[in-house]
């Protein structure tokens, strides 16, 4: 009998804004951040085994095969899980690493979720978010699916519904180190917190921009010139830039003019994951 096969999508996120409010005394940063999904990502592939063996076939450069965060988040669930089964993992990846759109979050998400399903083991989302924040911050709020106000480390989040426009996401070909920049000295750390949900118009800056900035001039590049077009946004730490237009033939148009010297993707923002999507169809 062939073994129960699932290919799920494991979208990027942006982050709308970024404010950072103070270091907390564990070392991490207190934020305020707003997340959205956009319909652009990795697609996983699972086979369930019957041995109990844990095995991702695509080799990450540099990483490990046990230190990979799809690897790490398989052992865990099967460990708190108590599940005998194993897995067999394929991944087709496109989203940058070191990128600020999540794509290793997103990856250990979308394996709670395709393990939770292929395994019934019938875990909640409270549980596998709770879960998934021990693997990373950015963990849980792709394992809800929804577009979410982030506080804390990220971790404690509001649902919301921003507009969903299409945006043009560049990616320059540097990987971002999240500690170096928030080891900064001259990072922003002391912005207000805001009150008001959903966040007013004008609070849409993100704090770690200016040091990005001014320690890759690739990034600063990217913000420059798609700039030239519409408000130019960092998403988390980078190195990722993006920009919202109000419809694909917009943004699709600067993408030709830019993309002759930058790597970038136009994608469709949504308040609910492309993988909850999927995952809603198979019920």
């Amino acid at each position: 009998m062939t073994a129960p096969r699932l290919t799920l999508p494991s979208p990027a996120k942006l982050n709308l804004m970024l404010h950072i409010l103070g270091r907390r005394a564990d070392g991490y940063h207190e934020l305020q951040t707003l997340f959205q999904f956009v319909d652009y990502g990795d697609e996983i592939t699972f086979a369930v085994r019957e041995d109990g063996v844990i095995q991702l076939h695509t080799e990450f450069a540099g990483v490990p095969h046990d230190s990979n965060l799809i690897v790490r988040a398989a052992k865990m669930l099967q460990q708190q899980s108590g599940c005998s089964l194993g897995i067999d993992i394929w991944i087709d990846k496109v989203l940058p690493m070191g990128g600020g759109i999540g794509g290793g979050s997103s990856n250990a998400a979308t394996t709670l979720l395709g393990l939770n399903h292929l395994w019934q083991l019938g875990w909640d989302e409270d549980r596998l978010a709770a879960l998934g924040l021990s693997l990373g911050a950015d963990v849980p709020v792709f394992v809800r699916g929804h577009a979410a106000f982030a506080e804390g480390v990220g971790e404690k989040l509001t649902p919301v519904d921003p507009e969903e426009p299409w945006y043009l996401v560049l990616v320059p070909q540097v990987s971002v180190s999240t500690a170096e920049i928030f080891s900064d000295p001259l990072l922003t750390r002391n912005t207000p917190p805001i009150k008001v949900r959903p966040v007013p118009e004008g609070n849409s800056r993100n704090d770690c921009l200016p040091v990005v900035a001014r320690r890759y001039p690739e990034v600063r590049n990217a913000l420059d010139l798609l700039g030239k077009f519409t408000e130019a946004k960092l998403t988390g730490t980078g190195s990722c830039v993006f920009g919202g237009f109000p419809s694909k033939a917009e943004a699709d148009k600067v993408s030709a003019l830019l993309t002759e010297t930058l790597t970038g993707f136009v994608a469709k923002g949504s308040n609910v994951s492309m993988l909850h999507r999927k995952l809603q169809s198979l019920l």
